[in-house]
C-alpha cells in the first residue's frame, strides 16, 4: 500500500553503523545551527533557517545502526498560513541492509501533499537526504545549512 507521507530511499556501500552514525550527525547533513543533541533517545533539538524556518525535535525512538525517529514538538514556517504544519508529524530513519548494501528509508509521518509546504519541502528533504546525508555518508561531507550570525 502506498503512503501518501513524503518519503525516500537510497542505497550505499557502506556499514550500517556508518549509516547510524551519519544520520545522527544532524549539523553535518541539515544544518550546521543545530541547537541541542541529536543522537540519544529523548535529546532535543532545535533547527532554524533564517527566519524562514524553525522547529524543535525530539529522538523517540534510537535503534542502533537500524532506526531513528526524531517527533516534531514545534514548528514555525514564515511562508505558510498554518506556521505550524509539521508540529506533532515524526521523521523516520530506517537502515537496513540489502543485497551487500545499506539502504536507508526515509519517511516524514504526516508531511503528505495537502500540506501547503508540501512542494518546498519535498525539494528540501530531496537535497538534505538525497544529496547532502548521502554525501555526509559515502564521503564524509555533507552539505548542511552554513552557520548564521545571529546579530
Amino acid at each position: 500500500m502506498a503512503t501518501l507521507d513524503f518519503n525516500t530511499t537510497f542505497s550505499v556501500d557502506e556499514t550500517p553503523n556508518a549509516v547510524f552514525n551519519a544520520i545522527n550527525n544532524v549539523r553535518g547533513w541539515w544544518s550546521e545551527n543545530i541547537e541541542g543533541n541529536t543522537a540519544q533517545l529523548n535529546d532535543e533539538f532545535i533547527y532554524q533557517f533564517k527566519d524562514i524556518h524553525r522547529c524543535t525535535m525530539k529522538l523517540i525512538e534510537v535503534i542502533p545502526d537500524e532506526k531513528v525517529v526524531w517527533l516534531v514538538l514545534d514548528n514555525y514556517f514564515n511562508f505558510t498560513e498554518d506556521k505550524t504544519e509539521w508540529t506533532g508529524t515524526q521523521i523516520e530513519f530506517n537502515i537496513a541492509e540489502m543485497e551487500n548494501k545499506t539502504q536507508v528509508y526515509f519517511v516524514h509521518q504526516g508531511l503528505v501533499p495537502a500540506y501547503e509546504c508540501y512542494d518546498i519541502c519535498f525539494d528540501s528533504w530531496n537535497g538534505y537526504i538525497k544529496k547532502s546525508l548521502m554525501s555526509l555518508i559515502t564521503t564524509g561531507k555533507g552539505t548542511p545549512n552554513p552557520r548564521e550570525t545571529v546579530i
